[in-house]
């Protein structure tokens, strides 16, 4: 009897091993993977920063945060004129770089078309991850080593989603704002295209933010959304920037064009602007609201927000009537997860979200990231190798 009930036993356990491994198996064979080994130095704030706010017209207020959990923390605060020239630095801590930078008080909001013979690199939701984002572009070859510029006049489009979800949003803004500036000294054009959760952000919604922030934002003895407010140089800059942008026939916007959209009888330039007069007012339905405004700002048809391409069943007719109102080939997405970079209808739409590594995770198999590049009216997928593979 007791031989009988090891053999069961072992049997049970035989099988339960076998179909844990099977399950495995085929979650590698669809592109999962499986993250281990946290790295425990992204819970590390010092010299964390900087958090900078406007005192008055000419007065900037930069803070860094100082100390760790044992000690306690403390701000470290200085004053710049808002004509300084002085360098500020970002740390990060996983490795222990850091990067500088000078601010730039033209918020100018951006062209909305552009057209032109260069090359463009787009990567989206990349969520706070910022070693990630900085070894994609280092490989791609947008960045050297040293985080110079060496993409020449070309066209890096950040497609949206590039904060919240880890620990590193500071960081990854602060990145993108340096790319901005040393890339037009270089004659070329960083594109940073709003996606919905900086849109939340900027509207007060942070539910999607590490608590980190919200601590952050208690030692320097603010609230969590003062940092992406009217008084922050980060919600300044954020608030003067697009979420539909035409380059060289192609349309990008991070989640997507809705049949709504497509009848809207306003230019780019003027959608563009409206969805800006509404970037710090959550969407609510609103008594004789235009529907302009409604179909733009609503969490279902806004180009941040729509997901029509990926989970109702538009006619390819459907898709084209809203390409054509922007006299564009194709649109190019974020905002809903891929295995990889892809077309869909024909090729009129390119999704290019995929499941980026964490900075602070190790995965096995290894997870990588990737992006698109258009070249000479090709389309390729881009890895994380810097290598491409041919789209169309």
């Amino acid at each position: 009897m007791k031989k009988r009930i090891v053999r069961y036993l072992k049997h049970i356990l035989y099988t339960g091993l076998i179909g844990i491994s099977i399950f495995i198996f085929l979650g590698f064979l669809s592109g999962k993977s499986i993250k281990h080994s946290r790295n425990n130095l992204a819970d590390v704030w010092n010299n964390e920063g900087p958090y900078v706010f406007f005192k008055n017209d000419s007065i900037l207020n930069v803070n860094y945060i100082k100390g760790n959990q044992e000690i306690g923390f403390e701000t470290r605060e200085m004053e710049f004129d808002t004509n300084s020239k002085d360098l500020l630095t970002c740390h990060y801590p996983l490795d222990s770089t850091s990067f500088s930078f000078r601010l730039n008080l033209d918020f100018e909001a951006p062209e909305s078309i552009y057209s032109d013979s260069q090359k463009i690199l787009a990567i989206s939701d990349i969520e706070s991850n910022y070693k990630t984002f900085r070894d994609f572009l280092i490989e791609s070859s947008v960045i050297d080593e040293n985080l110079n510029w060496t993409f020449g006049k070309n066209h890096l489009v950040l497609l949206g989603d590039f904060i919240d979800r880890s620990y590193f949003s500071t960081q990854v803004l602060w990145f993108i704002y340096k790319l901005e500036q040393d890339a037009k000294s270089k004659g070329g054009n960083v594109h940073f295209i709003l996606g919905n959760h900086e849109i939340m952000n900027m509207q007060g919604d942070h539910r999607f933010a590490k608590l980190k922030y919200n601590h952050i934002a208690s030692i320097l003895g603010r609230k969590q959304f003062e940092f992406y407010g009217k008084d922050s140089f980060i919600g300044r800059w954020l608030e003067s920037k697009n979420t539909m942008e035409l380059i060289n026939g192609n349309l990008f916007v991070h989640a997507g064009i809705s049949p709504q959209l497509g009848e809207i009888k306003r230019s780019i330039e003027e959608m563009n602007q409206l969805i800006r007069d509404n970037y710090h007012t959550s969407y609510y339905p609103k008594l004789n609201r235009d529907i302009t405004e409604d179909i733009l700002t609503s969490s279902k048809t806004a180009p941040y927000w729509y997901r029509g391409y990926f989970y109702a069943e538009l006619s390819l007719e459907e898709v084209e009537h809203g390409l054509n109102k922007f006299n564009a080939e194709t649109v190019v997405v974020g905002h809903t997860i891929q295995s990889q970079v892809n077309l869909k209808y024909n090729g009129r739409v390119i999704g290019i979200d995929v499941k980026h590594p964490a900075d602070y995770y190790e995965y096995f198999p290894k997870l990588k990231s990737e992006g698109l590049l258009i070249e000479n009216g090709k389309y390729y997928r881009v890895l994380a190798n810097g290598k491409t593979i041919k789209l169309k």
